[in-house]
């Protein structure tokens, strides 16, 4: 395997402004030379860890690719700047990711044309962002050739901006201010951007999440469906909030019943490999 690590501002320099320091790791699976795949293109798959645009969360990063790269994929991780920089500093960082993926992708062997974004909780909140926005006037005015991506696949996230199940302090944090108000709400409820757009989705969630609730998957899934985009949802019975893996790499304390959401890993494999 080859691993890298590169400081998005050393090569997009409007991104080191305020203190900002976007890093983005790269692992690219090794190809044993007696396969004969020198050439060969991989999909790709960009992760936005949570920490509900306050912190990264480290669990929802490495642990993940490592689980994505014995499929045939290139996985990336982007560790984005959270609070007090707000928006739109982070869909700025998601397109500069992915426009220095694009730039290497002959080096690199990606094929830009299988490209997935992922994130879980505040960083599916992120990838679900982009995926829907990737072009809007805020991005486009330092990206003007932003890309789209091909698929997303959104752990626990953070969606609606509705008082009754929104993360209140993710909004917080991405707006820059408290409280926040109703136009942040509409403005950052994802489930009011899908469009016929939108690309394909796979989301999982636990019912148990008592942090960010089911609901937000659940009204997301719908937006999708009124909009016939291809999704699948899974909802699983138990587990807490920021169960990643669901297993022994990043749940200290681990049962049968949160254990069974394990099983999203190889769901959204399988999924991949239908969409891509």
């Amino acid at each position: 395997m080859i691993c890298q690590q590169h400081y998005l501002k050393d090569y997009f320099p409007i991104l080191g402004a305020d203190g900002c320091n976007p890093v983005l790791d790269v692992y690219l699976p090794h190809t044993p030379p007696d396969l004969e795949r020198e050439n060969e293109k991989r999909p790709c798959i960009l992760i936005c860890p949570g920490g509900a645009y306050r912190r990264i969360c480290p669990r929802e990063g490495e642990p993940i690719a490592l689980n994505f790269l014995p499929q045939g994929f290139h996985v990336f991780v982007l560790t984005y700047s959270t609070a007090p920089h707000c928006f739109p500093t982070q869909l700025r960082q998601v397109a500069a990711a992915l426009e220095l993926i694009r730039k290497n992708a002959e080096s690199w062997g990606c094929d830009l044309s299988r490209m997935t974004l992922m994130g879980f909780s505040a960083g599916g909140h992120l990838a679900a962002h982009y995926s829907n926005c990737y072009d809007c006037p805020e991005v486009r005015a330092v990206f003007p050739d932003s890309l789209p991506v091909q698929a997303c696949i959104l752990g626990y996230p953070v969606i609606t901006g509705e008082p009754a199940y929104g993360h209140e302090n993710s909004f917080e944090n991405l707006s820059g201010h408290t409280p926040v108000t109703q136009e942040d709400r509409e403005r950052f409820s994802l489930e009011r951007h899908v469009t016929e757009k939108t690309p394909p989705t796979f989301l999982w969630h636990t019912a148990a999440d008592a942090l960010v609730p089911v609901e937000n998957s659940l009204l997301y899934a719908a937006a999708l469906s009124k909009n016939n985009i291809p999704f699948e949802l899974h909802v699983y019975p138990y587990g807490s909030h920021g169960r990643a893996t669901a297993d022994e790499q990043t749940c200290n304390e681990l049962d049968a019943k949160t254990a069974h959401a394990h099983a999203w890993i190889e769901g959204a494999q399988k999924w991949l490999k239908l969409v891509l």
